[in-house]
């Protein structure tokens, strides 16, 4: 008797704790089902802290030179090598950046609106074949999926430009929907027909972020803070709303090249393009967490990194919300910038060695300039390329 009633109990108590993991939005995972990667023995405790001071030399460099001002984390081996914050939040306030100030992330804002559709996807919610006809039955272009959203290949002409023409009141602002219903109502001519060649569309991922909203019945920001950001502890990652100047918390300003304050406008308003504000820290923790399947299975974000371009180029691909791209050592990296009203942002992660490197900035000067030469340092093709490099005077003889 006494067996059969702790064995209830215990059953109890198992099925409590899945609905409670259920109820989080993330199931624990077994340390096992997480993506593995050797690290060779050339990568030591020593090796690593020698990576280290070379990078925060080349940073102070690109700082007082360059006029570099933001925050950067590299990771090597799924380790926090270096981060760093070099320069203001505010420069007219005087308030200095911290590894925790979060930035406007621009359009690596896309790879999360992607991430939101494969969810809804592996949901058994939508189709990457449905067409946005299925969601938006007044929509004016036919024959566009959300495959071709997710690949930029819709045709659509870019919202940034025709909401310039078409929306009357700039002091109003512009929602996600209120783009779907300018298309509707003055249908704005598209640059091509879908699915006949690549063309990088925000219009495409604001509509992709529509369909979250249709298919989920939910705001599309409250869907990635329950099913992304807080599963993962990003604590610091938030969209953007008229209310973000009101948030207490370490928010960078942008800044125009002269440190100019930037100000919002109607265009802020619109999400799935851009609109996630975040930090390096909380980056790190969304890199580390597509090595696992917490958020979807490892077969799902495998098609999110894999090229989809017709008119093949050598040196780069698309997949979902992702650009692809070969290292100059012969591996491949995934990897999205973004520049958006004095915000510049830039995630490249490098599968082969979960290495990552994450830089944000509130100062567009030009000085993102220096990710080639960057590249080059964390990724060399011979052990000599840094000194080549250096003799070259693109590290300015700082390593």
């Amino acid at each position: 008797m006494f067996r059969c009633l702790g064995a209830a109990i215990l059953c109890l108590f198992f099925f409590a704790c899945k609905e409670k993991r259920q109820e989080n939005g993330l199931w624990e995972e077994k340390e096992e089902t997480r993506e593995k990667v050797a690290v060779p023995a050339s990568f030591t405790a020593d090796s690593a802290r020698q990576l280290a001071v070379k990078l925060d030399s080349v940073f102070k460099h690109f700082h007082k030179r360059r006029g570099f001002n933001g925050t950067v984390l590299v990771t090597k081996y799924d380790q926090v090598i270096y981060k760093n914050a070099f320069g203001m939040a505010d420069f007219y306030r005087r308030d200095s950046l911290t590894v925790n100030t979060a930035f406007q992330l621009a359009s690596v804002s896309k790879q999360f609106t992607a991430m939101a559709i494969m969810m809804l996807k592996e949901d058994g919610k939508l189709s990457y074949e449905d067409s946005v006809q299925q969601y938006f039955p007044a929509f004016p272009y036919h024959g566009i999926t959300i495959r071709q959203l997710l690949t930029h290949q819709s045709g659509l002409s870019n919202y940034t430009y025709f909401s310039d023409k078409l929306w009357p009141d700039r002091n109003k602002n512009l929602t996600n929907q209120d783009v779907v219903n300018l298309m509707v109502q003055h249908q704005p001519k598209p640059y091509f027909k879908p699915n006949t060649r690549f063309d990088y569309s925000n219009t495409g991922y604001s509509l992709l972020a529509s369909i979250v909203e249709k298919v989920s019945e939910k705001p599309f920001a409250t869907f990635l803070r329950e099913r992304i950001f807080e599963p993962l502890e990003m604590k610091h990652t938030f969209t953007y709303s008229p209310d973000v100047a009101t948030l207490t918390g370490k928010i960078a300003t942008g800044h125009t090249r002269f440190r100019q304050k930037r100000t919002s406008d109607y265009l802020d308003t619109v999400l799935g393009d851009k609109g996630i504000y975040s930090t390096v820290e909380d980056l790190y923790k969304w890199d580390q967490a597509l090595y696992t399947q917490k958020l979807v299975k490892r077969e799902t974000l495998h098609e999110a990194f894999t090229g989809t371009r017709q008119e093949k180029r050598k040196d780069e691909d698309y997949g979902f919300g992702w650009r692809i791209k070969p290292l100059e050592n012969g591996d491949t990296a995934v990897y999205h910038g973004g520049l958006w009203h004095g915000f510049s942002s830039y995630l490249l992660r490098n599968p082969k060695e979960h290495s990552a490197l994450i830089i944000l900035s509130n100062l567009p000067n030009g000085s993102f300039s220096y990710l080639q030469e960057l590249r080059h340092f964390l990724y060399p093709v011979h052990p000599d390329s840094v000194a080549k490099l250096s003799k070259q005077g693109k590290l300015a003889a700082r390593l």
